[in-house]
């Protein structure tokens, strides 16, 4: 797989862009291949107190102590039962890693700037500005994830706070 080319500019038309395809509920989203470090099936995290319902809680990824965030409950959606294809996406975005919880992985597609389409400004779920635009290939519409836009966040700085202060040792 060519990872190669980190540059967002989807003019040339024949560079594709690679993403990883994971679904939540009956949706398939994308987020560029190149943010993702690893995939995990679901493990148990540690919960903190007063954080976001989005936030499921923190778990110790070999010495990195790392935020886990349902994209289930973020994007509001019905179900958010964990089951065997629930799994766990680690993010490297530029300054912390950030896990995401979602139903499932299914494969890694590129995308030409042809099959990449302005998103409308419908949902008010998930506002446009998190959004790369609509991806095609072949019968299948993908909602394009900006994962750094999303995540990058005030709820996310709380986050990474709370994280510190646990990961800290007890003074006494």
């Amino acid at each position: 797989m060519n990872i190669s080319g980190t540059d967002k500019n989807f003019g040339d038309k024949n560079v594709g862009h690679e993403y990883l395809v994971f679904t939540l509920g009956n949706e398939e989203y994308g987020i560029e291949i190149l943010k993702v470090q690893e995939i995990r099936g679901y493990d148990r995290v540690t919960h903190i107190a007063n954080t976001p319902g989005f936030i499921s809680g923190v778990t110790n990824l070999r010495g990195v102590i790392v935020p886990i965030i349902d994209l289930r409950v973020k994007f509001q959606l019905e179900s958010a039962d964990i089951n065997d294809n629930t799994v766990t996406i680690v993010l490297n975005l530029k300054e912390r890693v950030v896990g995401i919880v979602v139903d499932g992985v299914s494969d890694v597609i590129s995308l030409n700037a042809d099959q990449i389409k302005p998103a409308p400004d419908f949902s008010t779920l998930l506002s446009s500005k998190y959004l790369l635009g609509l991806g095609t290939i072949d019968e299948r519409m993908l909602i394009l994830v900006d994962i750094e836009k999303l995540l990058n966040s005030e709820e996310m700085d709380i986050v990474e706070r709370l994280a510190e202060s646990e990961s800290e040792p007890e003074l006494g």
